[in-house]
């Protein structure tokens, strides 16, 4: 089968990419204004990848055009069509599906779907899930929407069952010997499947484990409130069988009210004393809890509390499938984490302390204040609570784009020394909105200009968090190319 992806370089379209060609499929794609890692990875599996929406690009006549949410019928300024290649597949009545809908036909059927849902979290819990269940040896597929780095590649088919359906409709997945049908790890987003498909992308996966890690309010531009997030959760719960598991945080007061609108299978809940699974002791050292009776201990180079949920979540997930939580301890301890999550991009040797500029994921208020306040603690905890941090971010998600989260960024940013935005774009006045921090906050039109500032503001010994969900314009190596260059 030949495949053509519309968004190819998008963490999911791209790790469905990797699945397909995998497979043995030929697959092209096209997307514009690609960014590591993504497009190192395609062209690593020589993928080619197109610039751009053109409709020439309907020549290709694939079997199928596979389209990702990226795209949508909008028109520029001028009339034309944003994405043309899309009205041309409408106009030839060329077949095309959703990139959820792909993957859960060729992919997912007959497998043992473990599936990982909430606002923050999903990329490192789902990604600790697989490298559980890896070194159980049940060789999981899995789909991760970054790179875990005890991987190296955000997607694989795992053992034990053929991708394709039979002629007579979907080939069922043989199991790994003494243990349960062939498993798949995915990271389940809430956001909208497609243009033409506006339900959550997680509805299509029809997990056996559905895990939901949190819930807030996020993606302002399709979403109006919480509850309206909190129904599309409790539309996975519904497709969880009676013979599946539902783990859940038991902190989470959203996650408590889409339980109560129903469920109908077996339900493990995390995080409070009470719960089936809990922690205690630091974030980067404690003991885990089954029912109040201790099974095992993590002991691991990972801060911050999100972690340690994160990890509660990842074992009652993994027990589902047979592995005991003293052997998902003994994995964790061996877990690396996700590039872009706290990653360490470079350090400038400095008389007094390094430079270090990190990279990472945050892109929501929570996020970005559970980022700085993981990596003020693991500072605190080496003896090193006295080095500065300074958090470096763009409003880059469509919710942050609109505004409607920015007067939660002062409280988001109140632990870090310094505070640096790139407000290019926006249409709401970020310096109005940092205005709280005083001169802790300096807001910059371009990503130039942003590395000039935290370039004159660095002394040895600081810790460059940059933040974005997104490219950041290279704003790492820029930083260290200005920061080498004094």
């Amino acid at each position: 089968m030949h495949i053509h992806i519309l968004g190819i370089c998008g963490t999911f379209m791209g790790g469905l990419a990797a699945l397909a060609r995998e497979a043995g499929h030929r697959v092209t794609g096209c997307d514009a204004q690609v960014y590591p890692p993504m497009s190192e990875q395609l062209r690593a599996l020589g993928i080619d990848l197109i610039e751009g929406y053109g409709a020439d690009q309907l020549a290709l006549a694939p079997d199928v055009f596979v389209v990702g949410n990226v795209v949508s019928r909008a028109r520029l300024v001028d009339g034309s069509p944003k994405f043309a290649l899309m009205e041309a597949i409408l106009d030839a009545g060329a077949p095309y599906t959703s990139g959820p809908q792909w993957l859960a036909a060729h992919v997912l059927q007959g497998r043992h779907v473990l599936a990982v849902a909430g606002t923050h979290g999903k990329t490192t819990t789902t990604s600790m899930l697989a490298w559980v269940l890896e070194a159980a040896g049940l060789s999981p597929g899995f789909l991760v929407g970054g790179v875990p780095l005890n991987f190296g590649v955000s997607a694989r088919l795992g053992g034990g069952a053929s991708p394709e359906p039979s002629p007579g409709g979907p080939k069922a997945a043989s199991a790994p010997s003494g243990s349960v049908r062939a498993t798949f790890v995915i990271e389940a987003d809430e956001y909208d499947t497609a243009f033409f498909d506006k339900r959550s992308k997680f509805v299509h996966y029809r997990p056996r484990t559905a895990v939901l890690n949190n819930l807030e309010f996020d993606h302002a531009d399709i979403f109006d409130d919480l509850g309206q997030i909190e129904r599309q959760f409790h539309h996975l719960l519904r497709t969880v069988p009676p013979s599946g598991r539902v783990v859940v945080n038991d902190l989470e007061e959203s996650l408590a009210r889409v339980l109560n609108q129903g469920c109908w299978s077996e339900r493990r809940g995390f995080g409070a004393a009470v719960s089936d699974f809990s922690a205690v002791g630091d974030a980067s050292d404690f003991e885990v809890l089954q029912r109040g009776r201790t099974v095992g201990r993590v002991r691991w180079a990972l801060s911050g509390m999100h972690n340690q949920l994160n990890a509660l979540a990842a074992m009652a997930a993994a027990e589902h499938v047979g592995v005991a939580p003293a052997q998902a301890c003994e994995a964790l301890a061996r877990f690396q984490n996700v590039r872009r999550r706290m990653e360490v991009r470079g350090t400038v040797a400095r008389a007094g302390g390094a430079v270090t500029v990190y990279d990472d994921f945050a892109h929501h208020p929570t996020a970005i204040r559970t980022t700085v306040d993981g990596l003020r603690r693991q500072l605190d905890a080496a003896g090193r609570g006295g080095e500065r941090i300074l958090a470096v971010f763009e409003p880059r998600s469509n919710t942050m784009k609109l505004g409607a989260m920015k007067s939660q960024l002062p409280w988001a940013l109140e632990h870090a020394d310094l505070s640096f935005c790139h407000a290019g774009g926006l249409d709401w006045d970020a310096a109005a909105a940092l205005a709280p921090l005083g001169a802790r906050a300096q807001v910059a039109p371009s990503v130039a200009e942003i590395v000039r500032q935290v370039a004159a503001a660095a002394r040895p010994g600081d810790h460059v968090l940059c933040m974005s969900n997104g490219g950041f314009g290279g704003v790492h190596g820029l930083l260290l190319e200005s920061l080498q260059k004094q």
